[in-house]
């Protein structure tokens, strides 16, 4: 195997079909097949659905992957591959698909945590990740604060979400103001000709007694409450609902909690690197008041692209080839697909 591993990686843990090829640090290409399209007459991911779609997607996925990348399957180092946590259905589609590309070719299998991988593709991005680094993850799931050693063996929660994650609440209030699935894209373009100080909207778990027994945890419930019985209270006083303050408002709120609390954690654990991921990392504000929270205390920020900020398969192949890299062990060929999967198990 030459310094520079050549892996593919799957991501199936919720409706998007990503495959990934990286060498050494550098991705190759980044191939989705998303079913989004499906979930939106729900209002919400169906996890049949999403399992159907990844059984039909991921041939065409991966032989797209490697045409564009210009490589054959036989050249692969390693198959990398997200175990958990997600959707059971989901993930035993990518992993099934994984141990039969391993077994075939004949090449080690990783199967790796869905929340480290959304951690290690910023190496394609921006290079090597310092030791130790601040881990922001923001999607519609997760909401954590992860204090990252070595994001190949040792990722530490600090925090996470108690409730509704960032994302979901997006969702919700997006539903909520008439706008489409999924709803953060919506609510940050809604949210750009709104004021974000209209409407005083909760931050949870910032009060005294909260920081001294969540310090580091998140909650969005309460917030999305408040949101819907804002827009209530105007809809049965017959008075238009201002939505785009609102979803200025909403989305301050949110952003405020996230990017306070990681930076305080930055500062607590003498880390001077943040990174955030995950999906809601795209969003415009949020990377803006990190950014300006990070240079007010000397934080370097790090965030990738949008476009690998989602769920993708360059995430997957480049966990897997770091864990090649600095020789991890690879997984069995039994590995199981752990849809509660922990953050501080990294690999199966």
């Amino acid at each position: 195997m030459s310094e520079q591993p050549l892996v593919l990686g799957i991501e199936t843990s919720c409706d998007e079909t990503g495959v990934g090829i990286v060498r050494g640090q550098t991705l190759l290409v980044d191939a989705v097949a998303s079913s989004v399209d499906e979930h939106a007459r729900f209002g919400g991911v169906v996890p049949e659905v999403a399992s159907r779609a990844h059984l039909e997607a991921m041939v065409p996925t991966v032989e797209r992957a490697c045409r564009d990348a210009g490589v054959r399957l036989e050249d692969l180092d390693a198959i990398s591959v997200t175990a958990g946590p997600g959707l059971a259905g989901a993930l035993l589609v990518g992993v099934a698909a994984a141990k039969a590309l391993a077994v075939g070719l004949g090449v080690p299998i990783y199967g790796v945590n869905h929340l480290a991988a959304h951690v290690a593709v910023d190496i394609v991005e921006h290079g090597p990740l310092p030791e130790p680094t601040m881990g922001l993850l923001v999607s519609g799931g997760h909401s954590n604060l992860l204090l990252v050693p070595d994001v190949t063996h040792d990722i530490r929660s600090l925090g996470s979400t108690i409730d509704d994650a960032a994302g979901e609440a997006f969702d919700k209030v997006a539903r909520l103001l008439g706008l489409p699935f999924p709803g953060g894209p919506h609510v940050d373009r809604v949210a750009r000709e709104g004021d974000r100080v209209a409407i005083d909207f909760p931050r949870g778990l910032t009060s005294g007694r909260d920081l001294e027994r969540h310090r580091f945890d998140y909650s969005f419930s309460g917030l999305k409450t408040a949101v819907a019985r804002w827009v209530q209270a105007r809809e049965a006083a017959g008075e238009p609902v201002p939505v785009a303050d609102v979803a200025a408002s909403f989305q301050e709120a949110v952003v405020d909690v996230l990017t306070r609390k990681a930076v305080a954690a930055c500062r607590e654990h003498g880390v001077d690197d943040l990174l955030i991921g995950g999906g809601v990392a795209a969003n415009s504000r949020l990377r803006a008041l990190a950014q300006e929270r990070c240079d007010a205390h000397g934080i370097r920020l790090r965030v990738p692209r949008p476009g690998l900020c989602t769920d993708n398969g360059a995430m997957v192949a480049a966990l897997g080839a770091q864990m090649v890299s600095k020789g991890r062990q690879a997984s069995r060929l039994d590995l199981p697909a752990d849809s509660s999967q922990p953050v501080e198990q990294v690999s199966s």
